[in-house]
């Protein structure tokens, strides 16, 4: 078996109580590593078209890669895998936490949980003993995730769910520690299968190929990251909310709904304003990273908690025209409880607003009042009154009450907090991840308008190339399993200290637009390992990796997903973007909204997909995906 694996599936059936550890597969690992890739594969071929994703026949997969375990920085995380049931595509969502140390220190490489509990159970898992035990969860249904979590104990690594997850609302996620695997309701299929809570422990060591070259390049890396002026500074000091300023800068922070793109409030809700008016003394941090990106607040009622990261602050703040810091935390801290995914819950809740302000939906609640929103979060969790609908997401509302053109999701998954009519990359992002609507499967708004090179993010010119790299990457740093926050460290630090308004930024950022044939062809190129994660998976697994290997391996499970999505009826149509986006401007020069249509027959190319959004034989054979 490859170095970096534990080279055991856990296979779970919930209908019978039984359990059976299988050999990874050496030949699937090398060919998607790990974590996302691995699952998609694994769902892929053991589900057939059409299944319901809240039925039995849906399999949940947790997937670790093979630098969990290990002491890398932002390698703590684990890839969940299932049909999703807000989107009836292919769902996944990463999470931080405990668990994904947990797994492979019990040695499995990756957890199958298929069909349902009769009644509500929880799984505990001893790697050491390689016993599975079956435990009644009557007592623990209907708690939160914090005191479910506090029930367990600290011996053992959790992933649990909330009332959320129980209700199977559609946005539900699955917890570890404070930490959230959010989008595309895969806390909704745990609950379908009544399972409360998975426990692992176990006491075995992650076998590397290179130990010593991997600790003392990792001590390399560390120094690295502190002297970084993102993750070592701006990340640090500032949290995911040093971006509310930024974006509110740029046009680019969705307000009123996507209505608008600033917020003039936006500095009471930012990660600045919090640092000096709410943080309480301390900064956390997953294990073994050096970030220290997680604020800790107060809540009324509660104490501290763990606060609001940049999504939740804008699409609960900005989005709701709510510039209250100490409500957003507090939403936070109950959407965390609950179990549910903050993104498409402040989506839901400002599609409600609208719905509301128009006349056509009694809400109860209104933009820029945070009267009745608390009371809402509950409802939602709870599927009562009202809420029953919101907890159905923007595109079930939209189809039950009109106003499918400001529903703001692709494929039924809300938008992310980042406008795309100011980044236009972003938006041919949006539109095409497999996913839906999300940010963190690619981040080409970094590339483009709001890191540290800022090109004219509203020009053509590499606006079709961006997402097909930063996907493929973003698939690979999924699949290893890493924190995306790792690639903010590729653009050194020597440009974040150049004067934007200086004649040697503005020739850069003019020779960056304008690489597009340079870019397509750097994709391929197969050198030595010359990033931090590509030489920890060389270290460890003794293969060698470099960016063209992780472009080549992202791009197979990019497309792996493409054809689970085309397989379940999805098409180029559903390659789109809401309406608004599209046809209404939130910049005085622009006539209309973000140029899809002009992006797409590009992506297309770049992809090797013919002119309907389909794979060809060629890049499905190229890429080595079985069908």
């Amino acid at each position: 078996m490859i170095k970096g694996y534990a080279g055991r599936i856990l296979e779970i059936d919930l209908a019978n109580c039984s359990f059976a550890f299988k050999p990874l597969d050496e030949a699937i690992a090398r060919l998607y590593i790990g974590g996302k890739g691995y699952g998609t594969r694994l769902l892929y071929d053991r589900t057939p078209a059409g299944i319901d994703p809240l039925g039995p026949d849906n399999p949940l997969i947790f997937a670790t890669g093979p630098l969990n375990g290990s002491v890398a920085p932002q390698s703590n995380r684990f890839a969940v895998v299932c049909k999703s049931p807000l989107t009836g595509g292919i769902g996944n969502a990463t999470c931080g936490g405990s668990f994904a140390l947990g797994m492979k220190k019990a040695g499995i490489d990756i957890l199958i949980v298929e069909r349902c509990a009769a009644a509500p159970i929880r799984i505990e898992i001893d790697g050491d003993r390689d016993e599975v035990l079956f435990h009644d969860a009557a007592e623990l249904w209907g708690k939160g995730t914090y005191a479910t979590q506090e029930c367990l104990g600290k011996k053992q690594h959790h992933a649990v769910i909330g009332p959320a997850g129980e209700n199977q609302v559609l946005y539900a996620g699955i917890v570890s520690n404070e930490r959230i695997a959010g989008r595309t309701g895969v806390g909704a299929v745990m609950g379908s299968k009544r399972l409360k809570a998975v426990s692992v422990q176990g006491s075995r060591k992650l076998d590397m190929e290179d130990p010593e070259k991997f600790k003392e390049y990792t001590i390399e890396v560390r120094k690295l990251f502190k002297d970084h002026p993102v993750l070592g500074n701006s990340m640090k000091r500032f949290g995911t909310g040093a971006i509310v300023n930024t974006a509110n800068a740029r046009n680019i922070l969705p307000t009123r709904n996507f209505q608008r793109g600033s917020f003039s409030e936006a500095m009471k809700i930012s990660g600045e304003y919090l640092e000096d008016h709410e943080l309480r003394g301390v900064k956390s941090s997953c294990i073994h990273c050096p970030v220290t990106c997680g604020r800790d607040v107060d809540v009324e009622g509660v104490g501290r908690v763990k606060g609001p990261e940049y999504e939740t602050l804008a699409l609960m703040g900005s989005n709701l025209e709510i510039g209250n810091l100490k409500r957003i935390s507090e939403w936070n801290y109950l959407a965390d409880d609950l179990g549910m995914d903050t993104i498409s819950l402040g989506a839901s809740l400002s599609f409600a607003m609208e719905l509301h302000e128009r006349g056509v939906l009694d809400a109860g609640i209104s933009f820029g009042d945070p009267e009745g929103v608390s009371e809402l979060i509950r409802d939602i969790g709870h599927r009562h009154g009202i809420g029953d609908d919101l907890a159905n997401g923007t595109r079930r509302m939209s189809e039950k009450y009109g106003g499918e053109e400001f529903a703001m999701h692709v494929k039924g998954l809300e938008l992310s907090a980042y406008d795309p009519r100011g980044s236009f990359a972003q938006g041919v992002e949006y539109a095409t991840t497999n996913r839906g609507g999300c940010h963190v499967q690619g981040a080409s708004m970094y590339m483009e308008s709001v890191g540290p090179l800022t090109i004219n993010p509203q020009n053509l010119k590499l606006k079709a190339d961006i997402p097909v790299v930063q996907q493929n990457l973003a698939c690979a740093i999924n699949s290893m399993v890493l924190c995306i926050f790792t690639t903010y460290g590729i653009i050194p630090k020597a440009v974040h200290e150049m004067n934007p308004n200086s004649l040697r930024y503005r020739a850069l950022a003019l020779a960056f637009e304008n690489m597009g044939p340079l870019l397509r062809t750097a994709m391929g190129m197969k050198g030595p390992p010359m990033l931090w994660f590509e030489k920890w998976l060389s270290y460890i697994t003794g293969s060698k990796f470099s960016g063209g290997h992780l472009q080549e391996i992202g791009a197979r499970i990019f497309n792996l997903e493409r054809m689970y999505n085309l397989r379940e009826g999805f098409t180029a149509a559903d390659d789109t973007l809401p309406d608004r986006i599209l046809h209404e401007s939130t910049f005085e020069h622009m006539q209309s909204g973000h140029p899809l249509g002009q992006l797409l027959p590009k992506y297309y190319k770049n992809r090797g997909w013919d002119t309907q959004g389909v794979p060809t034989p060629r890049t499905l054979e190229r890429l080595q995906i079985r069908i």
